[in-house]
Parts: C-alpha cells; sequence; structure tokens
C-alpha cells in the first residue's frame, strides 16, 4: 500500500545524510566496503520499511555490514532515526526501487539478503512483481558471493507455498522451513527478531512462515 506523500520529510530525512543514501546510481557498486570504512560481511534487507528489524539486528551483528532498502522516503524516514537513536555505524539506508538493485551492488558483493513481510501481490498476473519471483532470484544470483543466502518470512501462506515452488525451480538449498516460526519448537525461533508487521500479525494469531535458502 502507498502511503501518502509527506512533503516535511523531503527536507527532514537531510538530516541523515549520513545515513541515507536517496536515489543512489551504479557509482556506488563495489564500493560498499569503502563506504563502511571496514572489511566486513554484507547483508542487505529488501524492504526495510520503517526499520525495526534492521535496527535491532544491526545492534546485535556489530560485525556486519547492513544495507536497508525501502522505495518509500517517508517510510524510511523512521528506519533512519531508529539507527541514528541507536547510534548505530554499521548501517545504510536507500531510498531505491529493487528492481533495479543490479544497479548499485557488484556481483558477488553481497553476503545474504532478508526479505520480511513483502507485497504478496495476489493477482496471477502480477506474478513477477512478487520480489521472490524466480526473475528476481536470479538478479539475487549475481549479486549474492558463492554459497550466498536469502532469509524469507511472511505471514501469507500462498505466497510462502509460491516462493518455495521458485526456489526450488532456481535450484535453491532449503533449510530451516517452518510454517509457524513462533511455535517454540520451530526451527529459527531463538533468536527471532520480529518486524512491525510480524508483531501485529503474530497479535492476531496468525501464524509466520519461514525459510532460509542458500545459492549454490
Amino acid at each position: 500500500m502507498r502511503l501518502r506523500r509527506k512533503p516535511w520529510i523531503d527536507k527532514a530525512i537531510q538530516e541523515y545524510d549520513d545515513i541515507v543514501l536517496v536515489h543512489p546510481n551504479d557509482s556506488l557498486q563495489g564500493r560498499w566496503q569503502e563506504i563502511f570504512g571496514r572489511t566486513a560481511p554484507l547483508f542487505v534487507e529488501l524492504g526495510t520499511g520503517k526499520g525495526q528489524f534492521l535496527a535491532e539486528l544491526a545492534e546485535c551483528h556489530p560485525e556486519v555490514n547492513f544495507i536497508g532498502i525501502e522505495a518509500q522516503q517517508g517510510v524510511l524516514f523512521y528506519a533512519a532515526q531508529k539507527i541514528r537513536a541507536k547510534a548505530l555505524a554499521n548501517v545504510r539506508l536507500l531510498v531505491f526501487d529493487i528492481n533495479h538493485i543490479l544497479d548499485i551492488f557488484a556481483p558477488g558483493e553481497v553476503a545474504r539478503f532478508y526479505i520480511n513481510f513483502c507485497d504478496p501481490w495476489p493477482k496471477a498476473r502480477h506474478a513477477k512483481r512478487r520480489l521472490t519471483h524466480l526473475n528476481f532470484l536470479e538478479k539475487y544470483r549475481v549479486l549474492l558471493q558463492p554459497k550466498g543466502e536469502l532469509f524469507f518470512k511472511t505471514d501469507n501462506r500462498a505466497l510462502f507455498d509460491f516462493s518455495l515452488e521458485q526456489f526450488s525451480m532456481a535450484g535453491l538449498q532449503l533449510q530451516h522451513i517452518t510454517y509457524d516460526l513462533h511455535a517454540p519448537e520451530a526451527p529459527g525461533h531463538e533468536g527471532n527478531i520480529m518486524t512491525e508487521y510480524e508483531r501485529k500479525f503474530s497479535a492476531r494469531g496468525m501464524r509466520i512462515n519461514r525459510v532460509e535458502a542458500k545459492f549454490l
């Protein structure tokens, strides 16, 4: 769902120009270690939203460089606030369209992608817009290092089943599949960091699906 544009954010987000890159271009390809000022694994969240998941994850793993990508600047502003509040030097946020992701990373530059509660695009004619569609998976394959990973969570069972099929078609190795992440015995339950959507959905009793996929 597209949120109503908030004109004041155009100026307010400039206060976070050390964290947020607005509409980055291909000049960043292969330069992310330079931008972070250190050599570290690069993990990327596709669709960061308001940043609750990314902020907590980056705080727990200071040894990793994190990038959060979100197309809606009005949403990413709140993620920037969370990153600044925690004084996290290992996070950058991009206002960017994921369809063009090949433009901002070099081949093999990313170690892991996270996709959390992405738009399910439920109509069949929109299947190619799903971030777990085979077309996107082939883009991720280019950008991931050998044996790179994709961690995926969703409350939408139809999208989850579709995604598992797409992962298999792409020849990915699947592990830690669960249809109820919040069950104490579920793989991935221990240490799970919830997104804003996840907290809302789970509070309604909705089950959360999760899988880890490895690109071979």
